[in-house]
């Protein structure tokens, strides 16, 4: 028998939690599933990916943070598919998607956490409180994730763990690093530094700026590539030329090349203050880059020190700029960072070893 799976988000837009939806929505097996995507608010890139892969999605259109009319077309569209399994993808889609498929008798519906939400006040917790005593199972990519919504209230052994899943890294050379020195106008000689994500109080980018600027006072070749966008951009700038570093702070915006530019680096950096599982950092361990990052619950799954890289101190910038001097004073050391971390991602963070937890989760939910 076909198990019918209905997928809630609020978008599909270039980030963590969608790019693991779509994985998992053209990963699971046909002859096992029927899989639907409901895109809460409005769509975005992997809404491609999906129809490419016949993965049917519906657009249910939200556009107020209150709005009673897409609910109510949320639970109309929950009725006509009619799927024995509901799992529903970040707070947004947790709230509607979960309240609806209740109302729509779905017997089995599943919620998503996927990061350490400490922008959530009280009301928002006691919405995820009241709604989890109704839903069979909490997704989550990290025991970290799990420990923060257990300390606000929600059951431990509510919480399914089935960490990211990530492709192996298949090199297609067509940006060189050549060609992305002579585009960003910088020498041969020069060491890179990359970081990857939206420009946002969360990364934490200024702790980034500051070590760059300390690495600029030990090395004459470090530059750091700011690859992303966000509402802080403008500010970043500002920040970036008063403390004269315009040099060696580069920012990249949004590209579309980010896995060619990967393996490109000399290291990678993120510096958040929170994460659930980090896509960015999984991406540029499975290009074989070594990783500098903040010691936060989640990066500490993915990051053993000494081994792929280091985890330092959340804020502490003058020990990130430390910790990257290491790498990349030390060839070898690079290398064999490098080297681990790729092998790392491919033995325990695979996509097939992601889509087959979900798949016995809900083979163990639909079919107990």
């Amino acid at each position: 028998m076909t198990i019918r799976v209905l997928q809630i988000i609020p978008t599909l837009v270039r980030g963590g939690a969608e790019k693991q939806l779509t994985e998992l929505a053209i990963g699971l097996p046909r002859d096992e599933f029927e899989v639907h995507v409901a895109v809460l608010t409005h769509t975005g890139p992997y809404e491609e990916t999906l129809r490419t892969h016949n993965v049917p999605v519906t657009v249910i259109g939200k556009t107020w943070k209150v709005d009673p009319f897409a609910y109510r077309r949320l639970k109309a569209c929950i009725k006509r598919l009619q799927p024995d399994l509901v799992h529903t993808w970040i707070f947004a889609a947790n709230c509607y998607g979960r309240q609806a498929a209740f109302s729509a008798d779905v017997k089995h519906v599943l919620a998503g956490e996927r990061c350490v939400d400490r922008w959530k006040v009280w009301h928002e917790f006691a919405i995820d409180r009241r709604l989890a005593k109704r839903t069979e199972r909490i997704v989550t990519n990290s025991t970290g994730v799990r420990d923060f919504y257990s300390a606000h209230g929600i059951p431990a052994d509510k919480f399914a763990i089935i960490p990211n899943g990530i492709r192996p890294f298949e090199p297609c050379g067509e940006l060189t690093r050549e060609q992305l020195l002579d585009e960003l106008d910088l020498p041969a000689s020069a060491k890179l530094i990359g970081s990857v994500g939206r420009l946002w109080p969360q990364k934490r980018v200024k702790d980034l700026m500051w070590a760059a600027e300390l690495l600029k006072a030990a090395r004459d070749d470090t530059h750091l590539l700011l690859i992303g966008d966000g509402p802080q951009r403008d500010a970043l700038l500002r920040f970036r030329n008063e403390v004269h570093i315009a040099d060696r702070v580069h920012f990249l915006g949004e590209r579309d090349d980010v896995r060619e530019l990967l393996p490109l680096l000399d290291c990678f950096w993120l510096a958040s203050g929170y994460e659930g599982q980090s896509n960015a950092i999984m991406e540029a361990m499975s290009a074989g880059v070594p990783v500098v990052a903040s010691d936060i619950p989640g990066n500490r799954d993915l990051v053993v020190p000494e081994q792929t890289g280091y985890l330092v101190p959340v804020g502490d910038s003058a020990e990130m700029a430390r910790k990257t001097q290491l790498i990349i004073d030390d060839a070898d050391r690079a290398a064999k960072f490098g080297e681990a971390a790729r092998t790392r991602m491919r033995e325990e963070f695979s996509v097939e070893k992601m889509v087959q937890r979900h798949a016995e989760l809900y083979r163990e939910l639909v079919f107990p």
